[in-house]
Formats: C-alpha cells, structure tokens, sequence
C-alpha cells in the first residue's frame, strides 16, 4: 500500500543500538542466483538477496524441526541508495511467506548509503531482524515445515503471485466444474468447444478477449490450427494453466505475448497485450497510452536497443515489482506488535448458546444504547398516551353502543397527535444542526439517525392511521346504526335527534371525507417514498414512469401541507368532543408547525437574498458535475458537512444535498454532483451547454473558468442552503481518523483530508513562528485557539471506485497532498475494483506498468496521480488490523460515506477489533 509523505514513521534502530539480551549471529552465506556475501558492484537497478539466519533451539518452536525451524529466510532488495526487506519465511514453510512476520520485519528497515558501507549496513539490520524475529518465534506458534525452498524459486515464487490464470483451490480440482460445462456448452457443437466459449468454459466469462488469446497462446504451443478444441484438448489446457509452478506460469504468459512463437517479444507485442490487459480491466486510458507504455517497458528490458526481448527480461521484470500488499508500520513497540502478530483476530465463538445470546444482546446493547433509550421513550410515551385515551372513553356513554371500538380509534387518534407533531423535528435541519454543535445533548442523542427516525415515526403514523380508521368503519359506525332507540338516546347530544340513517350519512360529512381523503394523500406519500419508487428500482411503463424518481418523491411528500390542514378541520370537526378546549390536535401542532414554517422561511430568505457566483465548472468521467462558486459573507462550515443546491435553470423549487468538497480554510466552494437521477442529469446539461472542451494541461471532459461577475448572463442561476450537520464532521473529536468513501462518497472527506493538511501547515507555521521569536497578534491567538482544537494527527483515507476516471475528480487534492504531507500525516489509498485483484493473470502486466512508471516518473498509470493506486477491493479485516497495530490503546474515529452494502462488514470489523485488541474503533456512516 502506498503511504504518502516523506517521514514514512517507521522506528529505526540505529546500527550501534543493541535489541535484545542476546545476540544472534549470521548463520550462513546469501545464497540463491544472487549468492555470495553482500559485496561487489551492485547493479544499476538492485538486486534481490536471500539469507538464512539460525534461531537458537531453546527459542524455536515447540514440535519444530531442530534443521528446518531453526532457520528463517530474508529476502532483501538492494538498490542504490537503500536495503529493504522484501520477505520473511520459514526456510522449510513453503513458498507462501507469513505476511504478519514480514510486517514486523518492515518496520527495521532504514535507508542508508551503498557504495563501500553496503557490508556493515546491510550486516546490522539483519542482525536486527535476526533478533526480532528470534524473539517473536517464541511467542507464534507455526506448523512444522517440511524440505527447503530453492532460493531461486522461492524469490520468484513471490513476484510470481500475479500471473495466476486459475487459482491453486480451482486447479485440479477445478476441472469437474469445466467438464460439466464443456458438456453444457456443447451440446449443439458436435462435442467440439468454439474459441468464443472458451472463457466461459474455464471461468473466464467476463474477459472473453484475454481468454481468447490465452486459447491462441495454448493452440500455437500444440499446434492446434482450427477455432475450437475437443474435451481432451481442453483438458491439456486446463493442467497447462492450472499449473501452480514457477515456470509453466512464466510460459503461459509469455506465448500470450509472444505471437508468431519466435521465442522474442517484440513492442508491436508488447502494444497488443497492454491493450488486451486494459481491455480487460476497463482501463481506457492505459489502452490510449499502450504505445508509450510499450516504449517504456522495451526501454526496461531492452537496453541494448535489439528490438526483442525474452523470457528471462520479462522473469527480470517480474521479479522488481514490489508486493503490494506490503505496508509499513509506525513506530510501536516491538513486544506489543510480537504479542498482537500471533493473534488472527477473529471472534471466538461460544459454545454455551445462552452466553452466545447474551453477549449478542450485550453488544448490541453497547453499540446501540442511543438509539435504544430514544426509541423506547418514544413506545413509552405512546403506551401511555394510548392507555389514557382509551380508559377515559371506556368510561363514557359512547362505550355502552361502540363498545372497545371506540376506545380503540380514540386511543389510536391520540398516537397520531402526537406522532403528526413530532415528525416535523426530525426534518427541522437548522434546529438540529444548532442542537448537535452547541449543546452537549449529542452525547446521548443520535441526531445523525433524524432521517431514520423520521422513517420510524412514518411507521408509527401508518399504524395509527390504520388503527383508527379501521375501528370508525368497519366497528364504531356499523355499531350505531344497529344501535337501539333506547340505546341511542345518550348519544344524541353528539350525533343529533335521530338516528344517522345509513353508512353514507357519515362519510359525507366533515369528519368523513377529510378523513378519507388525509388517508389517500399519506398513502400516495409513502408509497412513493420507498425505495423502490424513489430510487427508480420498479420497471413501471413508459407512462407511469414519471411516478417514480427523487421529483415524484419530493413533490409528493410536499402533500403534507394539505394532510396537516386537513387534520385541523377533521379535528375542529370531531363527533363526541364538543369543547374547544378539548380538542387537543392544535396543541399538538403548535411548536412544531411554526419551527417548521419559520425554518422553511429563513431557508428560504438566506438563500435567495445572495446567490452564489459561479467561479469555475468542470464535466469529469463517470458523469459528474464540479461546481466551485463564491463563498457567501459569513458562511462557516465544517469539513464533512452538506448543503442543499437550487438550481432554478432545472426547478425552482428544487433543493438538493450535496457534500461539501472544499475546505473551510478556501476561499472559495466546491461541491461534487453525480448523474443520479432526472434533477441531476437536467443540472449537468444545463452546465455542460456553458462548457467547452479544456484546454492543454486541464482535467475534466468540459470546462468553463473565470465566469464572475456580469460577465456570463448565460450562466444558470444557483442557490445554497447551509451548512448542515453531518458525521463526517465529528472526525475532529479523534487524533486517529479512518476514511471509506465508495465511488462519489468520497466527496465528504475530500474536503477533511484538505482540512487536516491546511491545519497541520498552519501549526507548522506558527511553530516556526515562536521558534523565531515572533509576537503573535490578534491573528496568531486565534490560530492557537483553532489549532488546540484540531486533534486528528493521522488519517487514512480509502477511496474505492469502479472506473479508472473517477479519479479525475480528485487528481489535483490527491496530488498536493502527496507533495505537502510532508510528516506523512495522511495515507491515501485509492482502489479501483474494474482491475482483476493482485495475483490475476489479467492484471499482471498492469502491476508491471504501475511499478515502472511510478518508479520513472512517479505517477500511478491507474489514476494519474502521485499515489499508488490498489487492485481490485479492499481487504477491511487486514486495514483494521494495520490500523490497530500502528495505534495501540487508541480510539479510532471510523467514518464511512457510500451506499449501504459495506456499511455492515464496516461496523461489524469495528465491533469486533474493539473488542479483541486493545484499540477501540467508533464507527460512523452516511449512505445515499
């Protein structure tokens, strides 16, 4: 993983510093193809040398071989002006190293100058990782090792883990699975597989082109002329790639390449499999840049200018690209880092069902004790506003004709008081922002699940709605029709001399067709609220289309107003209440309709009283939309909050959320907007007919700058509402922060990830400002007091999206990040998933290029920018773990931004590591 900045916080231990009680000798010569004792003229490039070291029999490992245990494989890189451990393994383990003790090893590594000190350098820092690991061998526990690595194989072995065509579980045993499917697919072919179908048949049915010319590659090897292959040659195709070794591995791939099977690899080769390989994992810029990239891999490996190069260049190759899945841990004691190594980390599970359940309780209980109290209060005060409402009519004349009925609908109605008043809170933005900044009530209360709530309470009022409605028509009505005279009688100081004489005499008054039509107004509400309707997720025809999207929903939901007048005559209206004093809706709604009303009004006047000026606008890749416009004369925020956007161009009465993507310290605001739905895609067109295409040197597809003032009549109108709180924005409560933001979720933590350099250069600034001497003013104690503030002194920022352009959005904060993170305070790593995962036959030469043009020109050929870019998705057990180890005993502040699918795993890995280690991870989410 790549980690940004020039202090990359590992604990070096100087070469006259002693670790340890005892010492450890060098047990042996470097052997391998690079054998020999560490000196001599290095290579331009470096080399790569393995070592054996001896761990003393006391210290080895209970049930271990005295030959094989005793001794530990380090293979180290050895570059100009550096010596770096590459691998750490067992010397009788296998080929697979322990990614856990490579990890420790790492952290002893220190540059140093070569030239006639490589020996004595080189010599101490083994002598420091021989003792360290002599020390963690006494506390993890491994299985005994059988036989020895060949040096040679073992060094290439681990290059080698990119150019797996099928994985070691789908080898051999894997060829039940393609045999069945070689009979399904053909069935209408004569038993004969076509070269189209073969990537489907061995599992490759997504890269049906790299399939293809992996076909070829295996038919030019047996002289196989025609377009498809019988089972029996299939088979052979299938031991060929399946093979697990070292050599049948390097072959295969380099057939692919090699075309006409001359044994040379030519650039116009070299073009072709870069394009294939980018082809094949969606990667459109590499596939526009194939040439260059071609040139530059001849250049590499062909420095004699021959035209060709062979197996071994490209084995040379391989072998210089480092693993990626290496980190660096900060510095952290040793013992510690021994103990928590030899830990997996994984949730024991209880055998006892009874403490499995209580502890499933227990922990639910503490990871969701907010939200917990604030619901329970909520039944609470809804039992008990039931429960008196329906005794005090159990003890009316009403109750001798309607009977429970009655008491039921009344019971029911008073919920719904209630529950119509308090849904209004949850939307009042500004209350609830002012509430989570300045009081201290967000301790104890969950004001980042209002939306939720909102939904809750939602449920509450369907339920309500049914209750009550149910029990007036199908109960209480039918009741008093069939009432006696005798009966009726108490009841006509309500319903008047005679008797309603039928069903409709009820439906057509006030308190009837209000009713009803209240009911068809929710239900049109909530219906289409759920997500299947607001998200476009029903296939509805072209008519009924327009019922679906964000417009239905928010234009729908604005029906409220007519619902809450409605409910004000149905109440002034009521059958059995006469006294105005009685009639309880209009206590209810009070408070809350006028802080709604009131802040709808002040929304609504801040916005429109001084438009923003738009300063630069800009169309990425992925269809999103940058705005940067003018900051309005007091307008604060903070990193990680939103603001709602109104576009009048689109819709006048229209206002969107978006995450705010500048930093509060700018002069300026930026926001990210994604083609989601109508409103969106209306906005980008509106702006897109402004643009132009850029000009040399600028991102973005479009693009239009310097358009303040006057001077862009054109130019559509724009309004913003905010700031609004979000979690993100607690991320300063954390010295340790980690970032996930999933494709455009990222936008929140864009602007923190700003926002932590801007405030680490100005503490930086004032440092030097004392150490100078210097007498601070007025301007100086506020950049103290803001300064005292700001806690988060680590971050690590994941960004993972699907499409290679999405990283144009970013490009220019990733880049000055990388160049002015000069402590290394942020670690930026940036995933994208369209890229088969490391050790993929199809994503081998993309590692090849990414290492060598990092290394040329430090730019990552995936994103464009300075930082390293990951294949395929995260693994989130291995970042927690890294995470908990670089800061033990601290609280981590999680903050996820991106749709709900992770959100889960997410919470779950926070859970569990703040439980089984002694680092506590809070997690907070937003999703859309």
């Amino acid at each position: 993983m790549q980690k940004m900045g020039t202090d990359d916080g590992r604990g070096a231990i100087s070469d006259t510093e002693s670790v340890g009680s005892e010492r450890v000798a060098f047990s042996g010569p470097l052997s391998g193809p690079l054998s020999g004792p560490l000196s001599g003229p290095l290579n331009k490039r470096g080399q790569r040398k393995s070592a054996r070291f001896n761990i003393p029999e006391s210290k080895t490992i209970a049930g271990g071989s005295a030959t094989d245990e005793g001794y530990v494989e380090i293979t180290l890189d050895v570059r100009d002006d550096s010596v770096a451990v590459h691998s750490v393994k067992t010397a009788g383990g296998g080929e697979n190293e322990d990614p856990e003790v490579t990890l420790l090893a790492k952290t002893l590594e220190r540059r140093g100058s070569i030239g006639s000190s490589v020996i004595r350098s080189a010599s101490a820092r083994i002598r420091q990782v021989s003792q360290e690991l002599r020390r963690l061998a006494s506390i993890t526990k491994r299985p005994s090792s059988v036989g020895r690595i060949d040096r040679s194989k073992s060094c290439a072995a681990q290059a080698l883990k990119g150019l797996k065509f099928i994985s070691k579980t789908d080898g051999g045993a894997g060829w039940g699975a393609v045999e069945k499917r070689f009979v399904d697919l053909t069935a209408n072919t004569q038993g004969v597989l076509p070269r189209a179908l073969f990537g489907q048949c061995i599992g490759m049915k997504e890269s049906k082109e790299f399939a293809g010319e992996l076909f070829d590659a295996l038919a030019r090897k047996r002289t196989i002329t025609g377009n498809s292959i019988t089972k029996s040659e299939l088979k052979e195709f299938w031991e060929q790639i399946s093979d697990q070794s070292f050599d049948s591995r390097l072959r295969t791939f380099f057939d692919m390449v090699d075309k006409n099977a001359d044994g040379r690899i030519t650039e116009e080769e070299v073009k072709e499999i870069i394009t294939l390989s980018a082809s094949a994992n969606k990667l459109s810029k590499i596939q526009e840049q194939a040439e260059e990239y071609a040139a530059l891999i001849m250049e590499e490996l062909d420095p004699n200018n021959l035209g060709y190069i062979e197996i071994h260049n490209l084995e040379t190759l391989l072998l210089q690209i480092p693993n990626q899945s290496s980190v660096r841990v900060g510095t952290t004691n040793s013992r510690n880092l021994s103990h928590l190594l030899s830990q997996k980390l994984k949730p024991t599970k209880e055998s006892n069902p009874f403490r499995r359940c209580y502890k499933k309780i227990k922990y639910f209980v503490e990871d969701n004790w907010q939200r917990i109290w604030v619901f329970v209060l909520w039944l609470g005060i809804l039992a008990g506003l039931f429960t008196y409402k329906f005794i005090q009519y159990k003890n009316k004349a009403v109750y001798e004709v309607m009977g429970y009925c009655v008491c039921t609908a009344k019971g029911a109605a008073e919920t719904l008081k209630f529950n119509m008043a308090l849904i209004l809170l949850p939307v009042c933005r500004n209350t609830i922002t002012w509430l989570r900044n300045k009081t201290k009530l967000g301790v104890a209360v969950p004001f980042d699940d209002n939306l939720n709530f909102h939904k809750v309470i939602a449920v509450g009022i369907a339920i309500g709605v049914a209750l009550h409605a149910v029990a007036h028509l199908t109960c209480d009505f039918p009741r008093l029709l069939h009432a006696s005279e005798e009966a009726y009688e108490p009841l006509k100081p309500y319903f008047g001399e005679h008797k309603p004489p039928n069903y409709w005499w009820f439906v057509k008054g006030v308190e009837g067709w209000s009713g009803i039509i209240m009911i068809v107004l929710m239900a049109i509400a909530f219906t289409l609220a759920t997500p299947w309707f607001r998200r476009n997720k029903l296939k509805l025809p072209s008519a009924l289309q327009k019922l679906t999207g964000f417009n239905a929903f928010w234009y729908s939901h604005h029906l409220f107003v007519a619902v809450y007048a409605l409910l004000i005559l149905h109440s002034i209206k009521l059958y059995l209440t006469k006294e105005w004093q009685k009639k309880t809706t209009w206590m209810y709604l009070a408070v809350p309709v006028l802080l709604y009303a009131s802040e709808r009004l002040i929304r609504a006047f801040r916005s429109g009283i001084k438009p923003v000026k738009i300063i630069k606008v800009a169309v990425y890749p992925g269809n999103v939309l940058t705005l940067h416009m003018s900051k309005p004369q007091g307008f604060k925020y903070k990193s990680g909050q939103y603001m709602f956007v109104n576009c009048r161009a689109v819709s006048p009465f229209e206002w969107h959320p978006f995450s705010i993507t500048s930093a509060p310290g700018d002069d300026y605001l930026s926001v990210h907007i994604r083609t989601a739905g109508d409103w969106t895609l209306q906005l980008k067109t509106v702006f897109s007919e402004v643009c132009k295409p850029p000009p040399a040197g600028k991102s973005g597809l479009l693009r239009a700058e310097g358009m303040e003032g006057d001077n862009s009549p054109s130019l559509p109108r724009v309004l913003i509402d905010g700031p609004y709180g979000a979690p993100a924005q607690d991320y300063k409560k954390y010295e340790v922060v980690l970032l996930v933001g999933l494709g455009i979720g990222a936008t929140p933590f864009i602007s923190i990830v700003k926002d932590i350099v801007n405030n680490m250069r100005a503490k930086d600034d004032e440092e030097e400002e004392l150490e100078s001497g210097g007498v601070g003013g007025k301007g100086s104690s506020h950049s103290k007091k803001k300064n005292h503030v700001f806690k988060t002194t680590r971050a690590y920022f994941y960004w993972v999206t699907r499409e290679q352009g999405s990283f144009d959005w970013f490009k220019g904060v990733m880049n000055d990040v990388a160049m002015n993170d000069q402590k290394g305070a942020i670690e930026l790593h940036n995933y994208c998933t369209s890229i088969y995962e490391e050790g993929d036959a199809r994503s081998a030469l993309i590692a090849m290029l990414q290492s060598l043009n990092h290394a040329k020109n430090g730019v990552d050929v995936v994103s464009g920018t300075r930082v390293k870019s990951h294949f395929a998705k995260p693994n989130w057990h291995n970042v927690y773990k890294r995470i908990a180890l670089n800061h033990r005993e601290s609280r981590i502040g999680v903050f996820y931004c991106g749709p709900p699918g992770p959100t889960k795993e997410l919470r779950q890995l926070a859970s569990d590591f703040s439980r089984k280690t002694p680092t506590k991870f809070d997690f907070h989410k937003e999703n859309f």
